[in-house]
Formats: structure tokens, sequence, C-alpha cells
């Protein structure tokens, strides 16, 4: 069944929003730009990449930009104590919604990266700054995964 919802509207607003955007750097970076988009390496790839990715968790996981995904959420009273929850509706559901998705949120990251890895000789220390922070979490990650498999096989084997 088909529904049609006020956060419909604020989906699209936000959409067409981001196409401007993207629209509007496309044509700075025509002119602008210090890199033309058809000159970057492979290496410039991967650092815009492992950026992104690193941007993404840091705004849709970790803890010190939780304050940032709260402005977008509601306090409601439980009990004796606060809960926090996303809208019902309206524009600051669409951003809780897109601080809630790394998908969401890694497209409008990348086009962030992309414009400003692009735009300025600046913005090359942020990003393998980023690119560095990424590869680290990544084994972090990894390295959490192995030692968790690890402790599960022992405590299968009884040890």
């Amino acid at each position: 069944m088909f529904r049609i919802t006020d956060q419909y509207f604020w989906n699209f607003v936000f959409s067409v929003f981001f196409v401007i955007l993207v629209i509007m750097g496309a044509i700075i970076l025509e002119t602008e730009s210090r890199i033309p988009l058809t000159e970057l390496s492979l290496v410039d790839y991967v650092l815009i990449t492992l950026a992104t990715w690193r941007l993404t968790r840091l705004f849709v996981y970790d803890a010190a930009t939780k304050f940032i995904r709260e402005q977008f959420l509601d306090v409601k009273k439980v009990g004796k104590g606060y809960q926090l929850e996303r809208p019902k509706v309206g524009p600051r559901r669409t951003l809780a919604d897109l601080f809630d998705c790394p998908w969401c949120f890694g497209v409008w990251a990348a086009a962030v990266v992309t414009f400003c890895y692009l735009m300025t000789t600046y913005a090359v220390f942020p990003v393998v700054l980023l690119a560095i922070s990424a590869v680290a979490t990544f084994l972090q990650l990894l390295s959490n995964l192995v030692g968790n498999r690890a402790e599960q096989l022992r405590q299968e084997n009884g040890e």
C-alpha cells in the first residue's frame, strides 16, 4: 500500500538541496579546481575513499559526535528519566535519519570530501589525516573481530 506522508516532502526537499549543492560544486570545480577530476590518480581516489569512510563513521557512529546527532532528536520523559527519540515528521526527522544511516550520510560526506580535495591544497592534510585514521579504525575493528572470534572458540572448547 502506498502512503503519502509529510516526511516524503522533507526527504524530497533535502534530496533537491543535495542535488543543487552537487551541481553548484561541479560548476565551481569546472573553473576553480586545483586538480581536474580526470587527472586524479589511484592514490587520490584511495585517499578520498578512506577519508569519506572515516568521516561517515565519525558522524554516524562515534561517541565524539553524538552531541551533533542528538540535536535532531526529541527528549521524551519516561518515568523518572528521559529518553531520546526521533521526531515523527519534519526536517529534524530527515536529519536524524541521515545521521543514522551510513549509506545516506556517506553520499553527503563523499561530496564534501571530494569537493574540498579538488578545490584546495589545504584540504590535503585533513583528507590524509582522515584516511590514516580510517586505516587505523579498520585495523582496530579487524583486531576486535579476530579477538572476539578467538574468545568464542576458547569458550566452545571449554578453555
